[in-house]
């Protein structure tokens, strides 16, 4: 903290306070406003991060992010998961974070004021999600109209939901779903729980939940690429950190843990 002198203090407290001052800035934390970040051994900013991230990432950043801690000594990374509209919505409300990954361009492009340069670090592809079993015998997108199945979607302001939408119309589809959610996740909760007989999820969500769901391909030619693109966001009290960060999840390594998840390159 920077010493305020009075007005009138003696020679020997003024000698005092100059012999402390450098003592004090060695002991800083860093924390100061305007302060610059600390870095680690790896040479990247030390801090502690909140990154705003596409529910569908929640397992693969949870690796992740344990992994760049490891390779970071001195950086926390914490994540915060929803739906990419939620994101923006917290985004635009000015929410305390330093960097944002959402499950499509679009979203992020309706931030271009708010976040850095964009990179996108993975995609991917859309998969129905059915009971352990496929007890319905659901085979493929045709399938999903049968007035007497129950299928849920995510809502249409959700990437996943507008991608769903997408795919539908484009095979002229006229799908009722039950329900429609606010997110990947909830989608897919709902077929895990037998509340829906089928809901289109991402890949990776499926993969996820092996002991509860089926996953049925959606041939290419039917399907849609979801694009994940990740920026620093200019608010964050934490610039170079969130930089490294960002920059982290194209490197080999990270790239590594996304196509462990079922994640596609960029």
């Amino acid at each position: 903290m920077p010493f305020v002198f009075a007005p009138r203090r003696t020679a020997a407290a003024v000698l005092t306070a100059a012999l402390l001052v450098p003592l004090a800035a060695c002991g800083s934390d860093g924390d100061e406003p305007g302060s610059a970040d600390k870095s680690t051994a790896s040479g990247a900013p030390e801090a502690e991060l909140t990154v705003l991230a596409a529910s569908s990432l929640t397992d693969v950043f949870k690796t992740a992010g344990a992994a760049y801690e490891k390779g970071h000594p001195g950086t926390e990374v914490t994540f915060s998961f929803a739906g990419s509209q939620e994101l923006a919505a917290q985004v635009e409300q000015g929410a305390p974070a330093d960097a944002l990954v959402t499950a499509d361009t679009r979203t992020m492009h309706g931030l271009e004021a708010d976040t850095g340069t964009p990179t996108v670090i993975a995609k991917n592809r859309l998969v129905i999600a059915t009971g352990k079993g496929n007890p319905e015998k659901v085979e493929n997108l045709a399938d999903l109209a049968d007035p007497g199945l129950k299928v849920v979607l995510a809502a249409p302001e959700v990437p996943v939901g507008r991608y769903s939408e997408q795919i539908l119309d484009a095979q002229k589809l006229d799908v009722k779903p039950v329900s429609q959610e606010p997110n990947v996740r909830a989608v897919l909760s709902k077929v895990e729980l037998g509340e829906a007989d089928a809901g289109l999820v991402y890949r990776t969500d499926a993969a996820t939940a092996t002991d509860k769901v089926d996953a049925i391909d959606i041939p290419d030619a039917q399907n849609a690429v979801a694009s994940y693109p990740a920026a620093t966001l200019k608010a964050s009290k934490n610039s170079e950190a969130a930089a490294a960060f960002v920059a982290w999840l194209s490197t080999p390594e990270a790239q590594k843990i996304l196509a462990g998840a079922g994640f596609q390159k960029p």
